[in-house]
């Protein structure tokens, strides 16, 4: 394994330099101004060749187990309530088994999909859709219901601490352009148009190891400029085990620039709090690091997200 020194960190953008960003990332972006955003890049005929990815057959979850528990990162933990008491039922005839869920979809804690209406900015949602578009009883455009048919393409998992020979980057760590750009190399691939980008960087294997910690206080993730690379490969989809954003934000004036950036300007769905433990290994032992991915969010018409658990199709 090829190991690079911890590179020295991208610079803290200023808010000009985040407006150049953003102009500049969203007039690269037009083609995916549409209701779907990025995933415009994702025809059949680019589905179909993902499939060429599947050798073995193995599959492997990139999400991680819904937390009922809470804790620092988890305030409010999914509930998970039986109806009703099995034990107590006579144990002759007929008799189901039943339970019900509520979560906050958009925590620091559970594998989620952010659709394109997630995110408001300026007044907007992506595409300029006017902000008055989210209501009290939900999202009248840009919901998850957008992807009610799944996302389904080329995965492609680029493992930062991989490259840098650490198990994780430490909160507060940036991972920048040249970072993926090296691991590309160092894995020997190369993202391509209408992938699903996955980037490790590392926080799930930190969380089990060391405990959970306020997370949305300190945190890896990109750097703003590193959207610059998803650009170049006109990726569709960005996942990552953190909340793909560094905490504290790395810019000025704006908490989550890379929210901003992937899902406002670029058009671009996010996968946030996913988990690489099972899929790292395997592409290690398999010397690949590309496979079919597909998505399958609930169908939730009116949502601006929802849980969700990619599967990896070797």
């Amino acid at each position: 394994m090829v190991t690079h020194a911890r590179p020295a960190q991208p610079p803290r953008l200023t808010e000009d330099e985040f407006g150049v960003l953003y102009r500049r990332l969203r007039s690269r972006s037009a083609w995916a101004a549409g209701d779907r955003g990025a995933l415009a890049v994702l025809t059949p005929a680019v589905v179909l060749a993902a499939a060429g990815e599947v050798r073995t057959g193995r599959t492997v979850t990139l999400a991680a187990p819904v937390d009922t528990l809470p804790g620092p990162d988890n305030p409010e933990p999914a509930k998970h309530r039986m109806r009703g008491r099995p034990e107590e039922e006579p144990s002759s005839g007929l008799h189901f088994a039943m339970d019900s869920f509520s979560m906050n979809v958009h925590g620091d804690a559970d594998s989620h999909l952010d659709a394109l209406c997630h995110v408001i900015y300026e007044g907007t949602l992506h595409g300029g859709v006017p902000r008055s578009s989210v209501t009290a009883d939900g999202a009248t455009a840009l919901s998850v219901e957008e992807v009610r048919d799944g996302i389904v393409g080329r995965g492609v998992l680029l493992d930062i601490p991989r490259l840098r020979g650490v198990p994780w980057l430490e909160p507060g760590d940036h991972v920048s352009a040249d970072d993926l750009a090296a691991a590309e190399t160092a894995q020997n691939l190369r993202v391509g148009q209408g992938d699903l980008l996955f980037v490790r960087v590392g926080h799930r294997r930190r969380r089990a190891e060391l405990g959970p910690w306020h997370a949305a206080r300190e945190r890896a993730g990109l750097h703003p400029s590193a959207l610059e690379f998803l650009a170049d490969r006109k990726v569709c989809v960005l996942g990552g085990d953190g909340n793909n954003d560094t905490a504290p934000s790395s810019t000025e004036g704006v908490d989550f620039p890379v929210h901003v950036l992937a899902v406002h300007a670029m058009g671009l769905h996010l996968l946030d709090y996913l988990q690489f433990e099972d899929l790292a290994p395997v592409c290690e032992a398999e010397a690949r690091w590309s496979f079919l991915c597909v998505v399958a969010p609930l169908r939730l018409p009116a949502a601006t997200g929802s849980p969700v658990n990619p599967i990896a199709v070797l």
